[in-house]
């Protein structure tokens, strides 16, 4: 009889095991973006929903995994350790893949390349980078564009400061605060066409520089190999399908997408 128990404890004990199993393998993906709004690529409608191009990239990414997704906003600057700790799944969020970020998480195949853009009051004519000795430049902190000009800058005398977030470095352009700002081409060409912005214009594009990596990808675990592989297959399809150019063209007007094809 008490191996007959013991026989019943361990059948229910397996059971339970695999129905948390499979709970747990239909829980929603936990998609990180940044809490701070970025448009186009992310930022909230007006019934407060979050929307943009990398949220409907996700939506269908989603789509094609066959998987139930869900925006996780999270702040920039402790994206990658919500990532590491569990409190998100992956990052998608116009994260460039570089060496110094995959020495600590993994990426998906690469799914779109913008370079980063210089904007400046329309009357700003100093040349880019040559004449920029005492200007004040303005960049978003933790991202390949501040990475940029850290290498590549600091020899033009340049005065590079860091901001927590995009909006401030706007703002900041925009009470002449700075000289001039450099941040992603795409969004920076929807900062130009705000009202708030007439007057102002991008400059320049900066060049390939190894600190903008070979495009962005989404973040993940080193460990979730199997989230990968599903991933990549389904930016493949959302390429094939024309899904990410017909999303692209939406919102930017032109395809930054990359395909391997």
């Amino acid at each position: 009889m008490k191996l007959h128990l013991l026989t019943v404890t361990i059948l229910t004990t397996t059971l339970t095991g695999i129905g948390m199993s499979s709970a747990l393998a239909e829980e929603p993906l936990r998609i990180g973006i940044s809490a701070e709004p970025y448009p186009p690529f992310t930022y909230t409608s007006s019934d407060g929903a979050w929307t943009g191009f990398e949220v409907e990239l996700a939506e269908a990414l989603c789509d094609a995994m066959q998987r139930e997704c869900e925006i996780t906003p999270t702040g920039w600057s402790g994206i990658i350790p919500s990532l590491q700790s569990g409190r998100i799944d992956m990052i998608m969020n116009s994260m460039s893949i570089t060496e110094a970020r995959q020495r600590v998480i993994d990426f998906s195949s690469p799914y779109y390349f913008t370079p980063g853009a210089y904007v400046a009051a329309s009357d700003f004519s100093d040349e880019i980078p040559a004449g920029l000795d005492g200007k004040v430049i303005g960049v978003q902190s933790a991202t390949t564009n501040a990475t940029f000009a850290r290498r590549a800058l600091r020899d033009s005398g340049v005065d590079v400061r860091l901001y927590d977030q995009a909006e401030q470095v706007n703002r900041d352009l925009l009470a002449g605060r700075l000289d001039l700002i450099l941040a992603d081409e795409i969004a920076m060409r929807e900062f130009v066409e705000r009202d708030e912005a007439a007057g102002f214009e991008i400059k320049a594009t900066a060049p390939h520089h190894d600190a903008y990596g070979e495009g962005v990808g989404i973040g993940l675990r080193k460990e979730d190999d199997e989230l990968i592989e599903a991933l990549n297959a389904a930016i493949a399809e959302i390429n094939a399908n024309g899904t990410c150019s017909s999303l692209s063209e939406r919102y930017f007007g032109t395809d930054v997408c990359i395909s391997d094809e």
